[in-house]
């Protein structure tokens, strides 16, 4: 599952992450102690859970979680045991009574992570798995930002700005991506079609990023992103 946690209180976001890191089926990848920040990293990354503090310094948890217009599975943290019936009346998974140790964390996660898996959409897999700083990863399809390649090693950046280096050709990374979403457009550059801004004067805009159009991969760019 793909998470985050919200909490005014960094030691509270570092016992979170710690767990998080202790937990195989939970892919942590940001915290956040500034609520407003939360919510637009919300809006332009869906995530499978979230947790959230329910008193923070002028938020309420809930009320924010209740504001969500998509709403992932929720556990909540506080101080304050006087909110676990709010809580549970917004179909919380749980309600971690701080400060909390790692077997309650885990409870309440593994009901998480059960209702995730028998609430997702069935569907093909999604990622692709490589060797990566001695560790095989697992990396989202979907968050694959831009593919450079140098030598005999590619950066996989991902939307959230992490990179991953790993030791692969250009040819082995595309025999896994789906053909109709990745196309190369550099002899170093591969990119996904979707996050494709703006095409000018032979180079490709996705956000912040300005990638040449090679003359090689010219035609086939312009078939592929005209479909």
């Amino acid at each position: 599952m793909i998470a985050i946690a919200l909490d005014d209180e960094p030691p509270a976001l570092s016992t979170i992450a710690k767990y998080c890191g202790e937990t195989d089926y939970i892919d942590l990848k940001k915290t956040f102690t500034n609520p407003v920040e939360a919510v637009k990293y919300l809006k332009r990354f869906p995530v499978d859970l979230l947790f959230i503090d329910i008193q923070m310094h002028e938020f309420n948890g809930i009320e924010i979680f209740k504001n969500l217009q998509v709403k992932p599975l929720v556990i909540f943290t506080t101080a304050y045991s006087e909110y676990a019936v709010e809580g549970f009346e917004v179909n919380a998974v749980d309600y971690l009574l701080k400060p909390f140790n790692f077997a309650r964390f885990s409870k309440a996660t593994k009901k998480a992570y059960e209702l995730f898996k028998t609430t997702r959409p069935i569907e093909e897999s999604r990622h692709i798995t490589v060797r990566s700083n001695y560790s095989l990863v697992k990396i989202q399809i979907d968050d694959i930002l831009l593919i450079e390649s140098f030598d005999d090693y590619l950066n996989i950046t991902l939307v959230d700005n992490k990179v991953y280096v790993v030791r692969m050709t250009m040819k082995n990374i595309l025999e896994q991506l789906p053909e109709n979403e990745f196309i190369r457009i550099h002899r170093s550059y591969i990119v996904p079609l979707n996050k494709i801004e703006t095409v000018r004067n032979k180079n490709v805009y996705m956000g912040d990023k300005k990638i040449p159009l090679g003359n090689k991969y010219e035609k086939d760019f312009f078939e592929k992103f005209g479909k």
